[in-house]
This record gives C-alpha cells, structure tokens and sequence, in this order.
C-alpha cells in the first residue's frame, strides 16, 4: 500500500462489531484527515487551509449530528415528477414522496421549503425515506389532543364514504365518522353530504393506532338541547312559526322549527285529497307551520299547513245548494258508493242507488273509474257533517215518471224472461226495468207450483200490464191476462152429468185433485169416490197418475171449481211411486227473491 492511500475498514476488526452507518461516516472522516494534510493539493490548498477544512468538517459532523430519525425536518423540494416530489434535506442523498400527500399544497413548485417526516436515513436503495402526511399528522395530532382533552369541537370535511361510515379530513388527517353519528337522524342518502364540512366532537383518540372516531351527533343533540330549552320558553299553540323540511316519509313530513323538529301530518297538509306529501312539500323547503299541539314529555310537536288557509266547507250550502249540477272528478271508489271531489277540500258522495235509474249496479267501478270526470246533481248538503250527497241519474230523467203514460194498465207487450223466483217471474219490458208477474196470474185454470212449470228464463212471452208503481219502481205484469179465461165457457165445454176421464194430479186432505184436460182441474171429494175403501186408506188405492172414471156434478165458474165423483177405478193403471225419504230435495228448483239480481 503506498503512503498516499488509506485503508478505511466497514467495521471493528478488533471487536468483530458491525458498525452502524453514522459511525462508518464517523469512522470515514477521522481517517480522512491525515490524508488531507499529506496531499494538500488534492483539497484545493490554495483555497482552504487546513484550519478552514477542519472547520467545514466539524461543521459537517454538526449537520448530521441533528439529524435524527423519526423527527421532523425541512426539506427543499428539487423537483416536482407526474406522481412524486424530489426533496433535499441535506443529506448526501436525496428522498421522493408522492404527490398525493402535498393537496393541501396546490401551488407547490420548485424551491419551496416543506416539512416532512425522516423515517429512515436510508432505504435498501441508499434513498432518504421521508413523509409529509406522517409530519403532518404529527403537528396536527398535538391540536388534536389538546381538543380531546378539552373537550373542544374540531372542523372538518366529509371525504368519502366507507363501510361503516364517512371519512372526515380534519386538518389534514383522517378520522371516522361512523353513520349513526352524522346526524340526528338517518340520513338516507351520504353521498349528498360529501363535500360538507362541519363541526365534530372527538369521542376516541387512539395514538398508537392512530384512531381517530369524531361524532357531529353529539354537536347537534347538544344545540337542540340548548335550542329546545329556548323553545320550550317561546313556543306556544296556536302560533305561527317558519320551518325548513328536514325529512318526508309516506305519513308526513318532519320541519325543523330551530332545533326542534315538529311533525306536518299528510292529513294536516290541505284540506283537498293527496296521496303522499310530496305533493305538497320538499326536502330544504322554507314555510309557515301552525302549531296545532305540543307534547314535550314525548317531544312531540304537532303541525298544520291547511289550517293558514280558509276553511273551504265555509258557506258551502250557499255555493252548492240543492238541485245545482256540479262538475267532479272521481278521487275515490267504496262499495257503497263514489266520492266526487268538487273543488280542493270538498269532497261529495255518488251513492250506488243514486248512479242508475233502471241498472241494479253492483259496485260503483263498473259505472265510473278513478280520475273520470263526471256530472251530478246536488241532492243534500250537511256542512256541520262536511258532507254531500250528489246524484248521478238525476242528470237524466227518470224512466220511470213516463211508463204510465207510456204503458197504461191492460196495455199488450212483449217481454223476455229473465230470472224466476219462487214467487213468479221475472220479464225485461225495457232495458234496464222489469216487471213481474206473480204466480197466481200464469195460468187462468192451473194451480202453478212454481213458475218453472209455465216458463223457462229466456223465453219470450206476451203480457198485458196490470199495474205500474212509479214510486216504488214496480210493474205487476200478468201472463193469464194475454189469453181468454176459459172459464167463462166452462159451462159449455163441461156440462152436468158429462162423463169422462181424468189424471190423479195430486192427493188433498179431502179429496183428489184431477186433471180433466185443457189445464183444467177438477176436485173429486173423499164421499165421491165410490168405490170401497177408507180415508185412511185413500193414498193406498189411488196415487198421482192414476186414471179415473168420473162424472161431472157441479160447475162454478164464479169460483172457478169443478166437482167430479169416481164411478170406476181402471184396472190398468202406472205403479204406485216409491215414496220419497224424508228430507229429500224438491223436484222443482226455488230461487229466492234477493238472490235474483242482474249479472
């Protein structure tokens, strides 16, 4: 080794200790000294001396002395790249950060001085590992502290939204602001708030893991509460206050009065009908509210809209009196009838006996639908009931006034069959008006059982009017009326003494009825049977269909009754009919009367 050159060991020999970087530095200028005072002219002696050098190089030794890592120092930024900035921190190598860590410094530029974080003297590639966020955060997390400990509020901004909640900037650093924490209540929509910046109250500080938890619930519940004592002293019934919208749900909307939040009920916000309170109001909408009650125990505050507006059923019988038409539109169907809204707040009812004159309506939908606009008549108006009774045939005139001058009693028509009933049957005159005729007016000579056993639904029949009943919507129609009463010529056709044969069409209590041909029937008395037998014993020997031999002995055609008597009993005759067992459905179908409706 020649005199000029210097052997500088990486570590202790003698120890055989691994030296740190700052003690190689060390180690590095100690030996370098000898070697500048024996080639002063490698160190430029004609402009240092060896005192200046020895000078700079304790100066040097101080320099690095200072620097320690894990503290803060001043770095120059050297230049600014796409995603870094280079920064000097007079180290013998330089460090890069990313520019992501400088937007709270949007005009930063070349030459600006920074404070950053030292982590590291040296990485794995000989780099300076710097930080401005981490420097940032621990000149901020001292403020931080402080107001923690003191109970203090902190500013910040709302950032972003993550599971859980919302991150929130607070002088540079992140915190959580956890959603149940963002406001009083729910807030349905977060994104909306980004961007914000408000007051926070810290509720947990954790350094080691740097955790900050901020809540700005806390904040309002402590104004409302200052605010709420306020009202309770200012707030009475009755008074007029301005309010904001704060939130609306299907039932109402929440306004908040300054601090305490009252709510406006759907049904409080107009007299007319709506169906949701959109309709009326809307989120951050400033209006006047009266306060209609007020619960503090619950913290409850009841709130109108409609009553600041004039009551509409004042002087309503004076607007609408009876007999006036009226136009509406349909805002609700019931089963029982339609509600026809006439103006905003005033609503009138169609009832389903009042929508047709001759249709037997079933439900109000199959006449008028939701939204139609109709006309009507006024036919009541009760506004201490704030109510209404309108009609809708009234528009028309009524049918029925005109029938008995159109059809006048004994007039001939024809008719369909429609329904029958038990007690007659039902015949379409007109449509939409039917008249009935009566059992006892189907035939002049039958007893009818059933209206079944003359006509049949759909048939088409003549009738002759026997009464109409304008008032009571009635017609009395008779079948019968339309032929000749044979029994004007039942003399005739059946004399005294006439023999001839007949069925057995049913049994009495004192006798046979007979059937003797042309719907006509005859009556045979028990003592007219003159054949040996009993009473006891009569529906043993004779039964329904049977034929008998008999012989006229009287007519009465003011009654309308034939008596016959039995002088022979044929010996061919149909079998006797098994009887039927007890509680045995009928042969002939009953309809009952309120069953028989229009389909």
């Amino acid at each position: 080794m020649s005199e000029t050159e210097v052997e500088i060991p990486l570590d202790d020999s003698a120890t055989g200790t691994v030296l740190t970087a700052r003690e190689k530095r060390d180690m590095q200028r100690s030996q370098l000294r000898p070697l500048a005072n024996r080639r002063p002219e490698l160190y430029e002696e004609d402009e240092y001396t060896s005192e200046d050098y020895e000078r700079m190089i304790a100066m040097y030794q101080g320099t690095m002395a200072s620097i320690e890592e894990g503290e803060i120092v001043k770095a120059t930024v050297m230049e600014i790249r796409e995603n870094l900035v280079i920064l000097d921190i007079g180290f013998k190598s330089e460090g890069s950060i990313p520019l992501e860590e400088f937007k709270d410094l949007p005009d930063l530029k070349a030459g600006d001085v920074v404070e950053v974080l030292l982590e590291h003297l040296e990485d794995q590639e000989g780099s300076v590992v710097l930080s401005k966020k981490k420097a940032d955060f621990m000149r901020v997390w001292e403020r931080i502290r402080v107001a923690y400990e003191s109970d203090q509020p902190v500013t910040g901004t709302l950032v972003k939204k993550i599971k859980g909640g919302v991150v929130v900037d607070l002088m540079g650093v992140d915190a959580f602001l956890p959603g149940s924490q963002i406001a009083l209540r729910r807030v349905p929509n977060i994104d909306e708030l980004l961007g914000q910046t408000y007051d926070f109250k810290i509720i947990k500080l954790n350094k080691r893991r740097r955790n900050i938890v901020v809540s700005r619930r806390v904040i309002l519940e402590n104004e409302r509460a200052g605010k709420r004592e306020k009202l309770m002293k200012e707030l009475s019934k009755d008074q007029v206050r301005k309010g904001v919208v704060k939130n609306i749900t299907d039932f109402g909307a929440f306004i908040d009065l300054g601090g305490v939040d009252g709510l406006l009920h759907i049904t409080d916000m107009s007299w007319g009908r709506i169906s949701h309170p959109t309709e009326m109001v809307h989120i951050g909408q400033e209006l006047d509210v009266k306060v209609l009650d007020i619960d503090w125990q619950r913290e409850r505050i009841s709130l109108g809209l409609k009553q600041l507006q004039a009551y509409p059923w004042k002087d309503v019988a004076a607007k609408y009196p009876v007999g006036t038409r009226v136009n509406g539109k349909v805002v609700s169907i019931t089963n029982y009838g339609a509600f026809i809204e006439l103006e905003p707040g005033i609503e009138g009812l169609v009832h389903i006996s009042e929508m047709s004159w001759t249709r037997n309506v079933r439900h109000p939908s199959k006449l008028v639908s939701i939204g139609e606009a109709i006309e009507a008549v006024v036919l009541k108006v009760d506004p201490d009931e704030e109510k209404i009774s309108l009609g809708m045939k009234q528009t028309e005139q009524d049918p029925w006034a005109v029938l008995p001058l159109k059809y006048p009693v004994g007039t001939r028509i024809s008719g369909k069959v429609r329904n029958l009933t038990s007690f007659g049957a039902f015949v379409e005159i007109e449509p939409g008006i039917d008249g009935l005729i009566h059992i006892s007016d189907m035939s002049w000579t039958k007893r009818v059982q059933h209206p079944s056993e003359v006509v049949k639904k759909g048939d088409s029949v003549d009738v002759v009017i026997l009464n109409i009943d304008a008032e009571n919507k009635r017609i009395s129609l008779g079948l019968k009326q339309a032929e000749e009463d044979p029994w004007l010529r039942i003399g005739e056709t059946y004399p005294i003494n006439l023999g001839l044969s007949g069925k057995v069409v049913r049994l009495a209590d004192k006798g046979v009825v007979v059937d003797v041909g042309n719907d006509i029937e005859g009556f045979v008395p028990q003592n007219q049977i003159n054949v040996p037998l009993t009473f006891t014993e009569l529906d043993e020997v004779i039964w329904e269909g049977m034929t008998l031999d008999m012989t006229v002995n009287e007519v009465d055609p003011i009654h309308r009754r034939i008596v016959l008597s039995v002088h022979n009993i044929p010996a061919d005759q149909p079998p006797k009919p098994e009887p039927k067992p007890e509680g045995a459905e009928p042969d002939v179908e009953v309809v009952v009367a309120e069953e028989v409706e229009e389909e």
